[in-house]
């Protein structure tokens, strides 16, 4: 077979036995009736719109140009076996002239130059060169079966301008595909911005951020990790064409072989994640190829974005690797932009929860408790009873409209996520309170589990009733201490299991006589 690579001397035996200067005299003679076919052909590959239709034109024109029976152009895929076979190159396309299915079939290696076109070594009936981009050689173009005589130098010098355009066109393509490809990463880092620049939660922007990556990367998955307190790293985020339900939770322990990289802020990338022994995690069988990228962003590391492929996918190559890179770097400018964002938001909401609760402490209130105070001063100096009652009505509702403002301008004071939802939480936010108005802080004690004991329907009840006993203690001349006791495991009289609220002051009872004031409120469980 004659190869690119220079023939050797069977090789020269096989394209004739006259001398070099014969040879030389007769070249131009045969070669000029086809360079207008070779010019033909040379064009119309330029013109081919798809790779796939230039490539089988480049077999067409070889085989027409050298009058061959046969011929193919077959392009490599990865690596494959074991032993002497390991670098053996599976062909990944094959574009054929001339040959049968089953002679298609039967070429399951690409042609490496030293067989025939259907594996046949020591043919002297085939006719093979390389097909290069720059310097890397991709698959073979091979003639086979000269219809008269054997293969000539001409033959190979046409066959060699035809598989130049082959490379040509194959890197044309790949260069076109990179810039598509590229497009497509950048479009999808923009929109990954938007989106959560656009106000998400945190806990959403990870998962719009893990499934973007995993489309763009054709990847089975895209996950989130985070570095946990004890040194490892844990999945917070997922996106799968499976359901990703067992992903989330799932950790990487401290001492794993790739966490010193993820944690040092470098990129891994795993040829096989079901048989690396760094891989460590229950969910790494289901996966072949993997990127593990770092989230970082001004020295500081957010997470590591991991888009495994399936078990036998195809691998990654640089360009994914590079693309995707540059995408987790500008994901998680992204996510701490989202996050500043997040929080300037967050401070602009308190300062307007604090200005509003302070307008209502300075001006509501204050003309609120004026107010009261005038009208218990008016009660005490009037005599008529109805007249007496109507005003220390009055006088109560203004307290509890005065308590409503206070535990309004509290709420106000307290960020969203503080707000407390079990029974002893609210408590304390009440005292807590009324300790503007009190100017001291009430004692509080509980007895018993009261958040697990005491359900939501009693909670209404209860606070009401400590409201309202907090704002006629306030009333009373002289307290200077209140104590408030809730007890989760009383004992009632009727002998059944209850809740109890006891609210008691030092300050004057109503009827005069000296020790303070309790309250009582009780219920069952």
């Amino acid at each position: 077979m004659t190869t690119d690579d220079g023939p050797s001397e069977g090789e020269r035996r096989d394209v004739g036995d006259g001398s070099q200067e014969r040879q030389a005299g007769d070249r131009a003679s045969r070669v000029a009736p086809r360079l207008p076919m070779l010019l033909d052909a040379v064009l119309d590959v330029g013109s081919e719109g798809e790779l796939a239709s230039t490539l089988q034109h480049v077999v067409d024109s070889a085989a027409d140009l050298t009058a061959a029976r046969y011929g193919a152009l077959a392009l490599a895929g990865p690596a494959h076996g074991r032993g002497p076979e390991r670098g053996r190159s599976r062909i990944a396309e094959l574009f054929s002239y001339g040959l049968s299915e089953d002679e298609r079939r039967r070429i399951t290696r690409l042609p490496t130059g030293h067989t025939g076109l259907l594996g046949n070594p020591g043919s002297t009936l085939s006719l093979g060169v390389p097909v290069r981009v720059h310097n890397d050689v991709l698959g073979y173009l091979c003639l086979a079966r000269k219809q008269h005589g054997p293969f000539t130098e001409e033959d190979l010098a046409l066959l060699r301008v035809l598989a130049s355009q082959a490379g040509i066109a194959i890197g044309n393509a790949r260069l076109y595909g990179t810039a598509r490809q590229r497009a497509r990463w950048i479009e999808g880092a923009a929109a990954v911005t938007t989106a959560l620049l656009g106000g998400e939660s945190a806990a959403d922007a990870l998962t719009t951020l893990a499934n973007s990556a995993r489309i763009l990367a054709g990847a089975a998955a895209g996950v989130i990790l985070q570095p946990t307190d004890d040194g490892g790293m844990e999945i917070v985020a997922a996106s799968a064409l499976d359901d990703p339900g067992d992903f989330v939770g799932t950790t990487i322990a401290p001492g794993s072989p790739v966490l010193t990289q993820l944690l040092g802020g470098e990129p891994v990338y795993i040829d096989d994640s079901a048989t690396d022994p760094r891989m460590t995690t229950h969910v790494r069988t289901r996966f072949g190829p993997s990127m593990m990228l770092p989230l970082q962003s001004g020295g500081r590391l957010i997470g590591t974005l991991a888009l495994p492929r399936r078990r036998g996918g195809r691998p990654y190559t640089p360009v994914d690797r590079m693309l995707a890179t540059q995408f987790a770097s500008q994901a998680a400018l992204a996510l701490l932009l989202a996050d500043a964002q997040h929080n300037r938001e967050r401070l602009a909401v308190y300062e307007d929860r604090d200005r509003i609760a302070r307008d209502l402490h300075d001006l509501v209130v204050q003309r609120l408790f004026a107010t009261e105070m005038m009208l218990e001063s008016t009660r005490r100096r009037t005599d008529g009873a109805e007249l007496s009652d109507l005003l220390g009505h009055a006088v109560d509702e203004l307290d509890s409209t005065i308590q409503e403002v206070r535990t309004t301008i509290f709420a106000l004071q307290q960020p969203p996520a503080d707000a407390p939802t079990g029974l002893r939480g609210k408590v304390l936010r009440e005292t807590a309170g009324a300790a503007v108005l009190l100017g001291f802080q009430p004692s509080v004690h509980f007895n018993g589990a009261v958040d697990t004991l005491v359900g939501d329907p009693l909670h209404a009840g209860l606070l009401t009733a400590l409201r309202g006993a907090l704002a006629a203690a306030h009333r009373r001349e002289g307290v200077t201490s209140i104590e408030v006791a809730v007890d989760a495991v009383a004992r009632l009289p009727n002998g059944r299991d209850g809740v109890r609220l006891v609210v008691s002051d030092d300050g004057e009872r109503d009827d005069g006589g000296e020790g303070g004031t309790t309250v009582t409120w009780e219920a069952e469980r």
